[in-house]
């Protein structure tokens, strides 16, 4: 066991000591306090770098798999068998942190990418100025389709029961899905050509692949 031996925490945690130094190393931590605790800071601190940044916070579903993906992963490095400077201990236990880091904000920027290319497009469509406006029958709101297609239904319908949601298609004449949304504003899935119509059933939660009730909601484009 080298001199710096409570040094060695960080590379302990990073899994890169040999065999006969990991036996070592765990002998000594039945007998030091000090590198316990500090094996289970260098842990902690990988969880917790990994939301330290702003912005809207990941759901708690995201938040668990990220988590558990971060610490089942085993970091790909090679052993070093020289003895380590305190430099390189610093250097490995930011390594553990950057590495569960990475892993959460990479698959939380994904994520947050999708939501916000659908709020652009929700944007994009209501205010073009080319866009044309049609009153929904059976419910206020309107339905606005852009020149390109995309289209969106402005409408603020009652909150459903557990267990229940609101299923937006578009018939053309074949009847498509266009996306599943709790009763307000909704861009569709698929574009609607002129003379296609919108409808809007009340489906079983997750949606179906056709109507299963008598749509509630209508427009002609």
């Amino acid at each position: 066991m080298p001199d710096d031996v409570h040094e060695l925490s960080a590379l302990y945690a990073l899994d890169v000591l040999d065999d006969d130094e990991r036996a070592s190393f765990e002998r000594h931590l039945d007998e030091c306090e000090r590198c316990r605790a500090e094996l289970d800071g260098l842990r902690d601190a990988a969880g917790s770098l990994a939301f330290a940044v702003e912005g809207p916070a990941p759901p708690d579903v995201l938040r668990s798999r990220i988590l558990e993906a971060a610490r089942a992963e085993r970091p790909n490095v090679v052993p070093l068998r020289p003895r380590r400077s305190f430099a390189v201990s610093v250097a490995a236990a930011v390594a553990v942190a950057a590495s569960a880091a990475a892993v959460a904000l990479g698959v939380w920027a994904a994520s947050l990418h999708r939501s916000l290319s659908h709020e652009h497009t929700t944007v994009s469509v209501l205010s073009d100025p080319r866009a044309r406006h049609i009153q929904l029958r059976g419910a206020r709101g309107q339905l606005v389709v852009a020149p390109s297609g995309q289209a969106v239904l402005a409408v603020d319908l009652p909150k459903l029961p557990k267990g229940k949601t609101y299923e937006a298609w578009v018939a053309d004449p074949d009847v498509r899905r266009a996306g599943i949304f709790s009763g307000r504003t909704t861009t569709l899935r698929v574009p609607v050509r002129r003379g296609a119509q919108v409808l809007v059933s009340v489906e079983r939660a997750g949606g179906t692949d056709a109507p299963t009730t008598t749509p509630i909601v209508s427009a002609r484009a």
